[in-house]
C-alpha cells in the first residue's frame, strides 16, 4: 500500500493529537453505493409523486401533513435501495480513528446509517437517520429496519400514533442538542477532518472555520477541490475509501 505523502510535521501533528474530529458528506456514502437523489442523474427522477416536482418539495412538513402515505412511500423506496448496502473502507477507517485517539467525534451529514453499521460507536447525525422513526404525538424515536415496510404509513407501536422518519426535512430546524454536539467539536479539536462533502451547506459549512479558528489542523478528503480548499492545512485529492486506510496505517505506523 502507497502511503501518503504528508509532510513529517503535520504528520506528527496528527499522530499526538488527543482529540480529533471529522465531517463526513455524500462522498463517503457514494463510495457505498448510495444513489443520490437529485440532479439530473439522481433517482428522483424515477420515484413518481404526483402534485411534487422535487425531493426538498416532498421532504417538508407540510407535505407529510397533506399527504403522510405518499411520503413514507418514498422514504420505504429509498430504505430498499440502501438497504443492501454495506460499510465501505472509508467507514471502517473512521472507527480505526475513534478506537486510536483518546477523543474523537464523528459529524456526518449523511442519513443513510452507514457509520453506525461499521461500527462508530456515537455518530453525530446532523439531519437524521433513515432507520429511525419518530411518534408524532409522544416525539419517541426508535430504530427500524424492515423493509419493506408492512404498513404505510406507519404506526407507533406503543400508542398507536402515527410516526415520522426521524429525519429533518426543508423548513426545519436541527436539534439543539446535536447542533451543541457538532460546535464542540469543532471548537475542541486539535486535527478537523471534512471528508466527501464540499462544506457548503449551514450549519455544517461553519464548521471547518470553527475548528481552523480555533487553532486546529484542517485536513481534506475530497475527489475534487472545494470551496474550503483554499483554507485547509492538508488538502488529499481522491477516494476516502482510498485514503483513509492510508492515513489510518500511517498513523499506527508512526
Amino acid at each position: 500500500m502507497a502511503l501518503l505523502e504528508i509532510p513529517g510535521d503535520l504528520l506528527g501533528a496528527i499522530v499526538n493529537s488527543k482529540n480529533v474530529a471529522a465531517l463526513t458528506g455524500a462522498g463517503v456514502s457514494a463510495e457505498s453505493g448510495v444513489p443520490t437523489f437529485r440532479g439530473k442523474e439522481g433517482l428522483w427522477r424515477n420515484f413518481r409523486a404526483e402534485g411534487f416536482a422535487t425531493p426538498e418539495e416532498l421532504a417538508t412538513p407540510e407535505a407529510f401533513e397533506r399527504d403522510p402515505k405518499l411520503v413514507w412511500e418514498w422514504y420505504d423506496w429509498r430504505r430498499s435501495l440502501i438497504a443492501p448496502l454495506k460499510p465501505n473502507p472509508g467507514h471502517m477507517s473512521l472507527v480505526g480513528f475513534e478506537k486510536r485517539f483518546e477523543q474523537f467525534t464523528l459529524v456526518t451529514q449523511n442519513v443513510d446509517g452507514l457509520h453506525r453499521l461499521a461500527g462508530s460507536a456515537d455518530p453525530v447525525e446532523m439531519h437524521g437517520n433513515i432507520w429511525y422513526t419518530r411518534c408524532v404525538d409522544e416525539g419517541t424515536v426508535r430504530e427500524n429496519r424492515e423493509t419493506p415496510l408492512p404498513r404505510l404509513p406507519p404506526l407507533c407501536p406503543e400508542c398507536g400514533g402515527m410516526v415520522r422518519p426521524h429525519i429533518v426535512w426543508f423548513g426545519e430546524s436541527l436539534q439543539p442538542s446535536i447542533l451543541e454536539r457538532a460546535y464542540k467539536a469543532a471548537e475542541e479539536a486539535e486535527v478537523f477532518f471534512i471528508i466527501g462533502t464540499s462544506a457548503v451547506v449551514q450549519p455544517s459549512a461553519s464548521l471547518a472555520g470553527i475548528a481552523k479558528n480555533a487553532g486546529a489542523i484542517v485536513v481534506e478528503i475530497n475527489l475534487e477541490s472545494t470551496p474550503v480548499t483554499g483554507m485547509v492545512d492538508l488538502s488529499l485529492k481522491g477516494p476516502s475509501g482510498v485514503i483513509l486506510p492510508k492515513l489510518l496505517k500511517m498513523i499506527e505506523s508512526a
